[in-house]
C-alpha cells in the first residue's frame, strides 16, 4: 500500500463535508443531552416535594411529573437517533478513507451510510420538536389564569 501526499490531500477533501456534519450532530447532542438534564433535575425537585410536602398538593406535583416522563423519553430517543447519525457518518469518513487509499470500491456503503445517518438526524429532530411541542403544550394546560383587576 502506498498512499502519495496528493492522495491524502484528495481524501481529506472528500471528508470535509462530513466532519463539518459531525460537528452539528455534536452540537445537536449538546443541546439534546441538556435539555434531558433540565427535566431530570426538575423531576428531581418535583420527587423530593412530594417525600416533603402536604399530600393535599400531590395531585399538581404528579401531574407536573406525568408530563415529564414522556418529554424525558422524547429526548432519550432523539438522543440514541443523533448518537447513530454521528456514528453513520464517522463510518462514511473512515470508509472514504479506505476506500481511496486501499483503491477499494465503497461508494454503495458509503452512500447507505450517509442515507441512513441523515435519516437518524432527520428523526432526531422530529424528536426534539415533540418534545418542545409537549413541554409548551404542558405549560398552556398549567397555566392559570390571571386575577381580573377591579
Amino acid at each position: 500500500m502506498e498512499i502519495q501526499v496528493g492522495d491524502i490531500g484528495h481524501i481529506i477533501q472528500l471528508s470535509v463535508a462530513p466532519v463539518f456534519l459531525l460537528t452539528g450532530v455534536g452540537t445537536n447532542l449538546m443541546v439534546l443531552t441538556n435539555r434531558l438534564g433540565r427535566i431530570t433535575d426538575r423531576s428531581r425537585v418535583l420527587e423530593d416535594k412530594l417525600r416533603t410536602i402536604d399530600p393535599i398538593h400531590h395531585a399538581d406535583l404528579n401531574a407536573e411529573l406525568v408530563t415529564l416522563y414522556p418529554r424525558a423519553h422524547l429526548i432519550n430517543r432523539a438522543i440514541v437517533l443523533s448518537t447513530a447519525c454521528a456514528l453513520m457518518v464517522s463510518l462514511v469518513i473512515i470508509s472514504l478513507f479506505l476506500g481511496d487509499a486501499l483503491s477499494v470500491e465503497l461508494s454503495k456503503f458509503i452512500a447507505v451510510f450517509f442515507i441512513m445517518a441523515m435519516l437518524c438526524l432527520v428523526s432526531s429532530f422530529v424528536m426534539l420538536l415533540r418534545e418542545i411541542l409537549s413541554a409548551t403544550n404542558s405549560l398552556y394546560e398549567r397555566r392559570i389564569e390571571p386575577i381580573a383587576r377591579p
